[in-house]
C-alpha cells in the first residue's frame, strides 16, 4: 500500500514538514494508529475504501450488529 513518497518520507532522518506523514495528520513522525505502520488501522482503511476487502468473519460480525448493506 505505501507509495514511493512514503517510502520516501520514512527513510529520511529529517524532520519537517515538507516530509511530514499525511495519514498522522501532519506529524514528523509516525503515531502509533498510524495507517503505514499498524495493521489492524491498515485494515480498516482499506476497508473503509473498498468494503470488498472485509473478511467473512467482519461480515457475519457487522450483519449480526445490524449493519445495512
Amino acid at each position: 500500500m505505501p507509495n514511493t513518497g512514503q517510502i520516501a518520507w520514512q527513510q529520511t532522518t529529517r524532520r519537517s514538514a515538507k516530509n511530514a506523514c499525511p495519514h498522522c495528520g501532519g506529524a514528523p513522525l509516525h503515531e502509533p494508529w498510524c495507517v503505514t505502520t499498524n495493521l489492524s488501522v491498515r485494515y480498516a482503511y482499506a476497508i473503509v475504501l473498498s468494503s470488498t476487502l472485509l473478511t467473512p468473519g467482519d461480515v457475519l460480525i457487522l450483519h449480526s450488529l445490524g449493519v445495512i448493506w
